[in-house]
């Protein structure tokens, strides 16, 4: 890690503009573009255990480097909590915009809160993690669709192939992976598979909806496949009046086993509306109120298990992507307390 660091700062240091990203000459390679970001989050929470705590959410370089017109790739370590470890990492051939295919690890083809970079999100959180509360069944936290999708491994990172395209307003992805998650080895001959197809309805409104397969071993130590799927809808874009994103995910729940000994099933819905207001201030650029609400149920065979997750916040921009914003994430049980976490978080990205 420190050789990394001290690559990356002469890489740094040689570079005469301070703009938002730079674009350096590579041995074999037409250019390396150099970028990252830093999120710095406090949170604070209402159970009691939970510690009210300033940590680092994200700290990473990257480095999107292209060889010619048909090869590229990127690299992306994350630094935060003191540890080096892989985001994105992977090798890129552009047949056509209609056909790339990537090797490597990258994010799964299924969750749309997911793939989007946490560059661009509103919310500070996707999942409306609360500190202290562990609810979830089979994955803990507080209970919400990326929360289910990402913990369950049908979203998230992992290592293997990615095939992608767009043709007009059509666009799909699909992967073809390990189903251990990301940095991690198979653990069985079988792998997951997912794929995603969305189309642009009108100019601001596009549907989308993705099916997965995700193996894994059992307790018995045989291979299991778990399903789920989803279908969503986004209307607008980043930045630029009104956006939202809403989602229903359901599948089967792997780490819960239902009264028959086969996988437990788990639902959700999402949703998410903001509106970025520019206003004429050198320094506050934009203004972005938003709100999420979000209810998931992560073992259909148990009732009152479920939880709704209530999220105001404020999103202030001080120039491109860089912002700070301000959430309430109100985590409500069908059977327990309701708990609250307040989050600060600066968004650095260059």
């Amino acid at each position: 890690m420190i050789r990394s660091l001290a690559l990356l700062t002469s890489a740094l240091a040689v570079l005469s503009a301070p703009v938002a990203s730079q674009t350096v000459l590579s041995r074999a390679s037409e250019s390396i573009r150099i970028g990252g970001r830093l999120h710095t989050q406090y949170a604070a929470s209402t159970v009691e255990a939970a510690d009210n705590d300033f940590f680092f959410r994200r700290a990473r370089i990257i480095a999107d480097i292209t060889i010619n017109d048909f090869v590229s790739a990127r690299i992306q370590p994350d630094f935060a909590g003191g540890t080096a470890k892989l985001q994105d990492a992977y090798m890129t051939f552009a047949f056509s915009d209609a056909f790339e295919l990537s090797m490597g690890q990258f994010k799964l083809a299924f969750d749309l809160f997911d793939l989007a970079s946490s560059t661009d999100l509103s919310l500070i959180e996707r999942d409306g993690r609360v500190a202290g509360v562990s609810s979830c069944p089979g994955v803990g936290g507080a209970c919400s669709l990326t929360r289910l999708s990402e913990k369950l491994e049908f979203a998230g990172r992992d290592q293997g192939i990615r095939l992608e395209g767009e043709q007009g307003s059509l666009e799909y992805m699909a992967t073809l992976t390990n189903g251990t998650g990301a940095n991690s080895s198979d653990e069985n001959d079988a792998k997951s598979v997912s794929g995603r197809l969305s189309i642009g309805a009108t100019e601001n409104v596009r549907i989308g909806g993705a099916v997965a397969a995700h193996d894994y071993v059992k307790a018995n130590e045989e291979n299991g496949t778990a399903v789920a799927f989803t279908v969503d809808l986004e209307v607008g874009t980043w930045r630029d009046g009104l956006h939202g994103q809403l989602a229903f995910t359901r599948g089967d729940n792997w780490k819960v086993l239902d009264t028959g000994g086969d996988e437990a099933s788990f639902s959700a819905v999402q949703g998410w509306v903001s509106y970025y207001v520019a206003t004429s201030s050198p320094r506050v650029v934009g203004v972005e109120p938003l709100a999420r609400v979000s209810f998931a149920d992560g073992d259909g065979d148990t009732a009152d298990d479920g939880a709704v997750i209530f999220t105001p916040g404020l999103m202030l921009y001080v120039g491109g992507k860089n912002k700070i914003g301000f959430n309430v994430d109100v985590f409500s049980p069908q059977t327990g307390d309701t708990e609250y976490s307040f989050k600060v978080q600066s968004f650095l990205y260059f």
